[in-house]
């Protein structure tokens, strides 16, 4: 399986989905937007990956790039590709198909429940209830033929699908210890005291298995879009 992960930031990378993809025998390779690298031909790959990262998909005057990636992400969905966008990666896919990306109310950062949207049976179903973790103060409108998968308190639109190979997902259902950690050192500025915001002692104190649920429904994600193994 050929797969291409757009990385905007050294610290926000696939997280527990290089296992996933490593357990598949997947061919990876990259764009690291923030060492300048420009957007590959992509055709052909079997997955397209979105990650997360601190700007914002408005910022097309400083960050031109973000021109080129939309327009990728664009050309795989018509292409049939599937796609995963992680937090600004989902902003990019809806901004990509024309949905409003602005400011939240509030920012969203650290462990909090999203409540899944009941839907149609071939839509992916969150449980009930999932708690789950979160980085971000922007969030988007659905895109034109969206359905929205999952909501929370801060945020109405955490999740959504487009079609069966598209999803973008708000919050982070990647995060292992260690990428958690670097965004905090990375990050740490942005823990600024809210109703929606962990201070970093209790981010640093959450226990490994509930890691591990989050990157189990992440497996779940993956393999709603791409298939199961073999």
């Amino acid at each position: 399986m050929r797969v291409h992960v757009f990385q905007h930031a050294p610290f926000e990378d696939l997280g527990s989905i290089r296992g996933w993809l490593e357990a598949r025998g997947a061919s990876l390779s990259y764009t690291r937007f923030f060492d300048g690298e420009s957007v590959p031909d992509i055709r052909g790959c079997e997955l397209l990956v979105a990650m997360g990262g601190p700007m914002s998909v408005n910022d097309e005057a400083e960050l031109p790039w973000l021109v080129d990636e939309k327009q990728a992400v664009r050309d795989a969905i018509a292409d049939g590709t599937p796609v995963l966008g992680v937090c600004l990666g989902a902003q990019l896919i809806a901004s990509a198909l024309g949905a409003r990306v602005y400011r939240n109310p509030v920012k969203e950062i650290g462990w909090f429940p999203v409540q899944a949207v009941p839907d149609a049976d071939s839509s992916f179903r969150f449980p009930p209830e999932c708690m789950v973790f979160h980085w971000h103060g922007e969030t988007f409108d659905l895109p034109r033929g969206a359905v929205r998968l999952a909501r929370s308190a801060a945020c109405e639109n955490q999740a959504f699908q487009v079609g069966t190979r598209v999803m973008g997902l708000q919050f982070h259902l990647e995060t292992t210890p260690d990428s958690a950690r670097l965004m905090l050192e990375n990050c740490r500025a942005e823990l600024i005291p809210g109703p929606y915001v962990h201070a970093e002692h209790d981010l640093r104190s959450t226990p490994a298995s509930r890691y591990g649920e989050i990157n189990r429904l992440m497996d779940d994600v993956l393999t709603y879009l791409v298939g199961p193994r073999g």
